[in-house]
């Protein structure tokens, strides 16, 4: 006798919740705790799984406003929805070891290449190649708005820590929560213009080369050894190997990707403009906005790239709030070198 086979009706949210429990378990597996929480409360595992993953588990393409995006996606489509968001001289690999353990507690995941980079193209040719903060972030609203996303976490280091902190600041009802490296990155072109004491300028070195014609037509001619010089810079105990940096530069050979960088690092000291569609975001964003969305923010012990000291940007943050500090010799990249201390954030702040 055949038996009958009774259809299965899933409970998602506790689907969601029995993943969230076995990803915390896995990712507590992988090291003791690791993290010097400034505030207290927050416990977080030592990196351990990263370089395991050198693939995602699906490429896809998308036209959204003034673009078509490049993405990646991993977990459940109809799974709570995680936005990551790289920085420069990076790309999506950023979250290769990210994505399959969120992915595992059950949440969409969704990482896009930012304009310039991959497979991210203008629709226009006559859409200017601009890298002004404020663009960015209307590319991951119209990306949202295209996926049907009506609410996501947002995570990012970077230009995707920046570009998250503007979701959060003026699109809240956007943003359920927000993991954010190096806090607090918005600003201004007139904040810009203050000058920093020497030191301080020193490490922007590629900020000053970007804002001259040799420089650009360096940065053309060398792309590739430029940007691995940024990343020994900014992350010093990173020892990643050639076939890592590959898979990131191959996102360097976007047709627009230098447009974009020059003209981000020239807009921010004024050197050039942007577009009138964005000035009233702009000016919004001068006044640096209270961020009041739950987040936790984190930073690498041996970041080598310039970064705010968390005590100046702590106040920023006027809803539920975190700071983590990810021992260990981390660097920059930090959802790179420790995803599990990255992808537990996220799961940590979802509850707050």
């Amino acid at each position: 006798m055949n038996a009958i086979k009774i259809p299965e009706v899933v409970d998602h949210h506790r689907r969601r919740l029995f993943g969230i429990a076995a990803a915390t378990v896995a990712l507590t597996k992988l090291g003791a705790i690791g993290v010097a929480n400034a505030q207290g409360g927050g416990t977080g595992p030592t990196p351990g799984s990263a370089g395991s993953h050198t693939t995602f588990a699906s490429l896809k393409q998308i036209e959204a406003g003034l673009l078509t995006v490049g993405y990646a996606e991993d977990g459940p489509a109809d799974g709570p929805p995680v936005i990551l968001l790289h920085g420069w001289p990076y790309d999506i690999y950023s979250y290769a070891d990210v994505a399959p353990l969120l992915a595992g507690a059950g949440y969409r995941v969704i990482m896009p290449y930012l304009r310039g980079h991959g497979t991210t193209r203008f629709l226009s040719d006559a859409t200017l190649r601009n890298g002004q903060q404020a663009a960015l972030a209307v590319d991951i609203i119209d990306l949202m708005d295209a996926l049907g996303v009506e609410k996501a976490i947002v995570a990012g280091y970077d230009w995707g820590a920046r570009t998250a902190n503007i979701l959060a600041a003026l699109w809240p009802e956007r943003c359920k929560a927000m993991v954010s490296v190096s806090g607090y990155l918005i600003g201004s072109q007139a904040a810009n213009k203050a000058p920093l004491p020497p030191q301080a300028e020193l490490q922007w070195w590629y900020q000053f080369y970007f804002a001259t014609d040799r420089g650009r037509a360096g940065y053309a001619q060398h792309t590739d050894d430029f940007a691995k010089l940024i990343w020994r810079l900014a992350s010093p105990r990173w020892n990643f190997d050639d076939a890592t940096f590959a898979r990131s530069a191959a996102a360097f050979k976007n047709p627009d990707h230098v447009d974009i960088v020059v003209h981000n690092y020239r807009w921010r000291l004024g050197l050039a403009e942007g577009e009138r569609r964005y000035d009233e975001l702009e000016e919004k964003l001068a006044k640096r906005p209270e961020i009041d969305v739950p987040t936790i923010t984190l930073e690498g012990d041996a970041n080598g790239a310039p970064h705010p000291d968390p005590d100046a940007y702590a106040k920023k943050f006027s809803g539920k709030y975190e700071h983590r500090l990810i021992t260990g010799g981390i660097g920059h990249d930090l959802p790179q070198e420790a995803p599990d201390a990255f992808a537990t954030a996220i799961i940590d702040v979802d509850k707050f």
